[in-house]
């Protein structure tokens, strides 16, 4: 049976924006509990040679492409702070794209100490089709980031066995999700595009997406090759 990691965002009516971005937060420290002794040798595969990264097999492989996603997300955030946000930025706008980049890169630092030598390295990413001077063209690369790692999510939930490490999925997605509906809420204010129909199908549920449809999205923005031909088709 599917193992669903998250049903729609749902409309928040009147929600302080940052308060409903805290309500999900996650905490590391805690979730590492779980994470502790993901050494399984079995599922280890040592990063490939220049050419690009292998992220294994089993959930090792899983946690890696986790860490693929997140590492893609906290490039992003880092990069929008880095050039002192797009034009126009509002002081909430700040705050909220402040409160992003605090989360993905929590989100990566705690995969890459759970996984530990198992880690994949850091991948290369290009960003140059995003204006990072333009408020839509920020607001609606930040959609497609938030969108496309809970569609992740939900996909890799069903191939994940250790039940631990679900309990940390399905935490974490819960916070990606608030993400994307935070940022829908900036591109449409006080709209029912919290979960737009792109995103929820016809039976209310959010979107799952298979290992390799998020990877070939994921490629317009990672430029490392990513093997992952071990994880569960």
């Amino acid at each position: 049976m599917k193992k669903d990691l998250i049903k729609p965002h749902g409309l928040v009516k009147n929600a302080n924006r940052r308060k409903f971005l805290q309500k999900g937060s996650l905490s590391i420290a805690a979730a590492g509990l779980f994470m502790v002794g993901c050494n399984d040798d079995d599922d280890i595969m040592p990063p490939m040679e220049k050419e690009g990264v292998m992220l294994g097999s089993g959930d090792v492989g899983i946690l890696n492409y986790a860490y693929a996603l997140e590492q893609l997300e906290a490039a992003f955030y880092a990069t929008v702070m880095q050039g002192g946000y797009y034009n126009n930025a509002s002081a909430e706008e700040k705050e909220i794209m402040a409160d992003l980049e605090k989360h993905e890169r929590a989100h990566k630092e705690f995969f890459k100490a759970a996984l530990g030598s198992a880690a994949i390295e850091d991948l290369e990413v290009d960003f140059s089709a995003i204006n990072f001077d333009d408020r839509m063209s920020v607001l609606n690369a930040a959609k497609t980031f938030e969108d496309l790692g809970v569609a992740a999510y939900n996909g890799a939930g069903q191939h994940i066995q250790d039940a631990g490490y679900l309990l940390i999925a399905g935490k974490i997605v819960s916070v990606e999700a608030r993400h994307a509906a935070a940022i829908r809420d900036l591109l449409n204010p006080g709209s029912a595009d919290f979960a737009g129909d792109d995103i929820i199908d016809g039976n209310g549920l959010e979107r799952t997406l298979s290992f390799s449809e998020v990877l070939t999205a994921a490629s317009n923005y990672v430029t490392t090759p990513i093997d992952f031909s071990q994880l569960p088709s």
